[in-house]
């Protein structure tokens, strides 16, 4: 009796464990270089996602540089392969990434950046063509660039002034876009002349050597809009060499943005795209146990995660993002705790709490 009684608690047990899903596996083509701060940050967040999750996430930096980028896309479909992959369109290699794997079981997910209008009338979309690219979440960068824009040109007070842009990288979706708002809040300024706008690379001596060049050709320019921080640093270095007073605008997460931001010396800074990639875990998990979120928003969407932060609010970030921890439990944006949610709202807003 006590065997019969045994045998059967084991055969519950492992029906249970049958019954219960698989973690499911994720690799993420990092397009970041493996020291640089914002893409550190942002797979570190991730890892906190897939610890909440249960998901087994492995990440591959590309160091910037497109050959190591499908060089690790290689590697991924050469070796064991994940349930989900998650590229970028970084250098506009999404298209080659889509190829590699077509005929493969790996279900693959853009993000922050995805294949742009022009590559995608060539390939097609999502779920078209390539069946198993399951869709794409990324932040709204274009308005971002425009509440960047607008609360720029508002520290002018009417007054007509000149402004001058650095952009990121030319081949880069973010940059394109985000330099898009810019011109959309010119649009409704009038009074506000665009000198010039340039390619800074998000980096920070580049950004210096063209403002050192491009400030005393401009002597009447008093607005800068920084596509990220280290351009805005950059140039900030430069103006102050250079005896030039200025009002900036920047984008970013970096300890040393949200102290600039709340020592006063950067006016204007949008934040909150850091989150992004541990928001699409949220949507692949769902997708995992069979919660798609075509029917939760559509298979290509925009995260409202960029917004711009007042001293305040740069302050208490500063504070939560110094944790190791950030305290942030991202199963509160899962479709298995809202299923009756229409679409995502993952955000930054309990952090500036």
């Amino acid at each position: 009796m006590n065997r019969w009684v045994l045998g059967l608690g084991l055969l519950l047990c492992y029906a249970l464990a049958l019954a219960q899903p698989r973690a499911p596996t994720v690799v993420f083509l990092n397009p970041g270089y493996s020291g640089e701060r914002f893409w550190t940050d942002y797979s570190r967040y991730m890892q906190d996602a897939a610890g909440d999750l249960g998901i087994e996430l492995k990440v591959l930096y590309g160091e910037r540089d497109p050959a190591r980028m499908l060089g690790n896309a290689r590697q991924v479909l050469d070796g064991e392969h994940p349930d989900y992959l998650i590229f970028t369109n970084e250098q506009f290699q999404g298209p080659v990434v889509l190829r590699l794997f077509e005929n493969s079981k790996v279900k693959l997910f853009a993000l922050h950046s995805t294949l742009t209008e022009e590559q995608q009338a060539l390939i097609g979309g999502s779920r078209e063509r390539h069946g198993n690219w399951l869709g794409s979440l990324v932040p709204n960068d274009e308005e971002a660039g425009y509440l960047m824009g607008r609360d720029l040109i508002a520290l002018a007070k009417g007054q007509s002034t000149e402004l001058l842009a650095f952009s990121g990288v030319k081949q880069t979706p973010s940059s394109i876009l985000r330099l898009a708002g810019l011109q959309r809040a010119l649009n409704e300024a009038p009074h506000i002349k665009l000198v010039q706008a340039v390619h800074g690379e998000w980096q920070e001596q580049r950004a210096y050597e063209q403002a050192i060049g491009l400030l005393p050709r401009y002597p009447q320019v008093s607005l800068v809009w920084s596509a990220n921080d280290e351009m805005a640093f950059g140039v900030m270095r430069a103006a102050a060499e250079l005896g030039r007073e200025l009002h900036y605008a920047a984008l970013n997460n970096s300890d040393r943005v949200l102290q600039t931001r709340i020592d006063g010396r950067i006016e204007v800074l949008a934040s909150g795209h850091f989150l992004l990639g541990a928001c699409a875990l949220v949507m692949l998990n769902d997708h995992a146990q069979g919660l798609d979120f075509v029917e939760h928003g559509g298979k290509d969407q925009v995260a409202r995660l960029l917004r711009t932060v007042n001293r305040t609010q740069s302050k208490t970030l500063l504070k939560r993002l110094a944790r190791p921890d950030i305290d942030m439990d991202f199963r509160q944006f899962s479709l298995l705790k809202h299923p009756q949610q229409r679409r995502y709202d993952c955000s930054i807003a309990s952090l500036l709490e």
